[in-house]
C-alpha cells in the first residue's frame, strides 16, 4: 500500500482520489444480487472532512423511486458500512437477480 499517495499530486488544484472496491451479495426472496461498491478516498476532501464516499453500482427500489445506495464518512469502514446498510434499506427490483 502506498503511504504517501496524498502528496503525489503536482498541481494543488488536482483532485486526487484513491479508489477502493468491494462487493456484497444481497439475499432476498427472489434470489441473490451482487452489488459492487466503490469507495472514493479524497486526498483533498471537498465535503468538509468527509474523506470517504461509497456508492453502489446498482439502484434499489427501481419500481417506485429509484435509489442509489451510498455513504460518506471520515473513515473508509464507516462509509462502506453506511452504503451496505443503504443497500438493505429497499428491495432490489431489477431483472438480474440470481435465482438459487
Amino acid at each position: 500500500m502506498m503511504s504517501g499517495w496524498k502528496l503525489v499530486g503536482e498541481d494543488g488544484t488536482d483532485q486526487l482520489v484513491r479508489l477502493h472496491h468491494f462487493a456484497v451479495v444481497k439475499r432476498q426472496s427472489e434470489g441473490e444480487i451482487e452489488f459492487r461498491i466503490t469507495v472514493r478516498e479524497h486526498a483533498t476532501p471537498q465535503t468538509h472532512g468527509m474523506d470517504f464516499y461509497a456508492e453502489a453500482d446498482k439502484q434499489t427500489n427501481q419500481n417506485t423511486a429509484p435509489y442509489t445506495p451510498c455513504g460518506w464518512s471520515t473513515s473508509l469502514e464507516d462509509a462502506l458500512r453506511q452504503c451496505i446498510a443503504a443497500i438493505h434499506r429497499f428491495p432490489y427490483e431489477g431483472a438480474d437477480v440470481n435465482r438459487s
